[in-house]
């Protein structure tokens, strides 16, 4: 009968001061990132020009992001409310059922206090995902900020003045940064298309998901069930990119790159960060070396190697009534 193995407690002196001082100080440094992205003029946005009458940008204004079918504040409770209550599941599950791969094989304790391994994991996995969130924030933001790209509504919200601008043809260029009329604040948001925020956080959100879905979650018996969950939230996630476009507030390569740079984040927290969603494997104990063995199982025993006396005797040569007599044809008569 086998034995069941028991987790082995090891003492680490550096896992509170490197949480404390190294991953909630990068934690705040990314937080902080994105609300000036998000909120604060410190990055000004970089102002592109416009062809007149400019057809690719001249769709119907939608309104405020607040009017939209899908608005910014149902995707953010989305994307926290989902993956959250699917680790926390996934983790209890685990956690009672003892599922092979999510136990923890070293319990890590702190000389002050001791960390219950299924609260590690917790902690673990939504503080990535956290991160990941922040980060897919600035990336997206700072694309924004950086190309300056218009939506399919800017014209509408923008507003120019074509005749004071002295537009004669749809191929006069317009570079003044002071053409657009309109509401400041819905100018400012329709310079800011390429990559699309929205699509990038939900395709992160979605991917991280399912990938721990797919690596944790243990379905004996069924075969449906995983796939059925996770192409339910990837096709959530498809869908809000499809809306940005049919409300002409992103274009399709903005929901591309969207969808690229959150689904590119994600893979790489999961693979490279938390190993998958799996405890790590300790390193194989270095190999012995080998030891021939008789056939009976018993070690062998080795004999030093002695030289024979016989083999440091000088040889003479033979007698010459031993030696082959050699024939000189060159005589013959």
């Amino acid at each position: 009968m086998a034995t069941e193995d028991k987790p082995s407690v090891k003492s680490s002196s550096s896992i509170v001061p490197c949480f404390l001082f190294v991953e909630l100080v990068i934690m705040a440094g990314t937080v902080l990132l994105a609300y000036y992205f998000e909120y604060t003029d410190t990055f000004p946005v970089h102002v592109q020009g416009f062809f007149c009458y400019d057809k690719t940008f001249s769709k119907p204004y939608p309104g405020p992001d607040d009017t939209s079918k899908i608005p910014p504040v149902l995707i953010y409770s989305l994307v926290t409310a989902i993956p959250t209550l699917t680790i926390l599941v996934g983790e209890l599950c685990a956690f009672f059922t003892k599922a092979e791969g999510t136990q923890e094989k070293t319990i890590v304790t702190a000389d002050c206090c001791y960390f219950n391994p299924l609260l590690r994991r917790i902690i673990r996995f939504l503080g990535v995902y956290a991160f990941g969130l922040f980060t897919t924030t600035i990336f997206a933001n700072a694309g924004q900020v950086v190309t300056g790209n218009q939506t399919p509504h800017f014209l509408s919200a923008c507003r120019p003045n074509y005749t004071a601008l002295g537009c004669q043809s749809t191929m006069q260029y317009i570079t003044e940064r002071r053409a657009c009329t309109g509401n400041p604040l819905a100018v400012m948001s329709a310079r800011k298309s390429f990559p699309s925020k929205d699509a990038a956080l939900s395709v992160f959100s979605a991917v991280y998901t399912v990938m721990y879905v797919t690596l944790v979650f243990k379905t004996k018996g069924t075969r449906l069930t995983k796939p059925t969950i996770s192409l339910t939230l990837l096709c959530l996630a498809m869908i809000v990119g499809v809306v940005r476009v049919a409300e002409y507030r992103n274009h399709w390569a903005d929901v591309l790159a969207g969808f690229f740079t959150g689904g590119s984040i994600a893979v790489f927290l999961v693979t490279c960060v938390i190993n998958n969603f799996q405890q790590m494997q300790p390193s194989p104990p270095p190999p012995r070396p080998y030891r021939p063995e008789s056939v009976l199982g018993m070690p062998m025993v080795t004999l030093p190697c002695v030289e024979s006396p016989l083999e440091n005797i000088p040889h003479s040569p033979p007698p010459p009534h031993l030696t082959t007599p050699t024939f000189n044809h060159s005589n013959r008569l």
